[in-house]
């Protein structure tokens, strides 16, 4: 798995849940599907009037999610900004010729209601519950930084194998100290709570 398969697998979804905060910091999520991927950005449409678009502007932070029929999960975290003016119509233009739909949405010159926010700097998650073990790694979008989640072990392990015991993906392996595959880590924090000497720390 790499950067642009994700973005591909986020494009053949086609709809994809945004999530903001509003001004009273109540969480926001809404369904997107007037998208346009490039190699190094997303671009998306959306109309100047709409709760969604007073939110990009006032704040930008963004989470998206998408999810396949093979149980993969991939969340884009980034920050999005509206395009400089003398580029709107070209993205605009584009979106509408990708997604004919929106021209029974917004037909003629109404589509110039909306507005082109660009996301290219994030940090990308893909997470395959499909497989066994499961599956996860991060990649970057742009100069973003990858905040480490999940477990470590640290020196403080006695080797006592209780949180190889309970890991129920089985990727905890023997060592001095015993050591987490983190690619294949659920990140739900059995080896934390069965560790007899709390040689397990959470990340980030």
């Amino acid at each position: 798995m790499d950067l642009q398969t994700c973005l591909k697998k986020m494009e053949l979804v086609g709809v994809l849940a945004f999530a903001t905060v509003d001004s009273e910091g109540a969480p926001q999520i809404r369904n997107i599907s007037a998208i346009h991927y490039e190699p190094d950005a997303l671009y998306f449409y959306t109309a100047r009037g709409k709760n969604f678009c007073a939110e990009l502007l006032a704040d930008g932070r963004v989470q998206i999610l998408c999810y396949t029929k093979y149980k993969e999960m991939i969340r884009l975290s980034g920050k999005a900004y509206a395009v400089p003016e003398e580029e709107q119509s070209k993205w605009r233009d584009k979106i509408f010729e990708e997604q004919p739909y929106l021209s029974n949405v917004y037909p003629g010159d109404t589509r110039s209601i909306g507005i082109i926010f660009c996301i290219d700097r994030g940090e990308i998650e893909y997470f395959n519950l499909g497989v066994n073990p499961i599956f996860r790694e991060s990649y970057t979008l742009g100069d973003a930084i990858i905040h480490e989640k999940g477990y470590d072990i640290t020196d403080r392990c006695i080797g006592c194998g209780a949180c190889a015991k309970n890991c129920p993906q089985r990727c905890i392996e023997e060592g001095k100290p015993y050591v987490i595959r983190q690619n294949n880590c659920l990140h739900c924090g059995s080896c934390f709570e069965n560790c007899p000497v709390k040689a397990v720390r959470k990340r980030g």
